[in-house]
């Protein structure tokens, strides 16, 4: 068998992994946009779906996990390419987390319901921030497809905007609370909503992190943005 042979297999085992990548990445999409629906429409039944989907969630991160070690054994990577499989195996590990924390949500939104109090929280106050979660996992899974790392620099930068969107429900919830002290109970079920939310962006700014990673070699998950820009050179 020819070094080339060899190469080309290696590359098709790469590119199916990334694309499971991918497919997971759709999936914990399709979880985020039906938590929120649940969310805000206090929808019990899209939020059974969100949590139906997690099982799913779950088996396709071991089966890329499967993947990776298969790869690892069979073709002994060059520690560049261990270096790629290691970034996406921790992308794996991001987006399944993402789902957690969407299937958290669709937890609390069940809860809530139950509890008789759902149309006392101001639910839609969370829109902007899990719209803006959201978008950033959006542009890391398309900065993780095509290995920008430019790309990547500006989804770190941005995740200062969910962080600010997070504080700035918080403050409302502390002035919710105390104009009606009999809002508490509601408000700490809400604060956990928006915690699971400022989560998924965070997973988001990982997810850019690896990419950078996989792309220029640099590891800059403690780096501020000086040191991430400098790095993506």
């Amino acid at each position: 068998m020819t070094d080339k042979h060899i190469s080309s297999q290696f590359d098709n085992e790469l590119n199916q992994v990334s694309s499971h990548v991918l497919e997971l990445g759709g999936m914990v999409e399709m979880q985020i946009r039906q938590a929120m629906y649940a969310l805000s429409e206090f929808n019990i039944e899209v939020a059974d779906q969100v949590q139906d989907t997690e099982h799913r969630v779950n088996a396709l991160e071991l089966e890329i996990d499967r993947e990776l070690s298969n790869i690892i054994a069979r073709r002994q990577p060059t520690a560049i390419d261990l270096r790629l499989l290691l970034a996406i195996s921790k992308t794996t590990a991001n987006l399944e987390r993402v789902g957690d924390e969407a299937a958290k949500i669709a937890r609390m939104v069940k809860r809530i319901i139950d509890s008789g109090k759902a149309r006392v929280l101001p639910a839609g106050e969370l829109r902007m921030a899990a719209d803006l979660a959201a978008q950033q996992l959006r542009k890391a899974l398309d900065a993780f497809a095509r290995l920008s790392a430019d790309d990547a620099v500006a989804i770190i930068k941005d995740d200062d905007h969910v962080d600010r969107e997070f504080d700035g429900f918080v403050r409302k919830l502390i002035t919710y609370m105390m104009e009606d002290p009999r809002t508490i109970s509601a408000s700490l079920d809400l604060l956990t909503l928006a915690k699971a939310i400022e989560r998924i962006g965070d997973h988001a700014k990982n997810i850019a992190e690896f990419v950078i990673y996989i792309v220029k070699g640099a590891d800059v998950r403690h780096s501020g943005p000086d040191g991430v820009e400098s790095a993506a050179r």
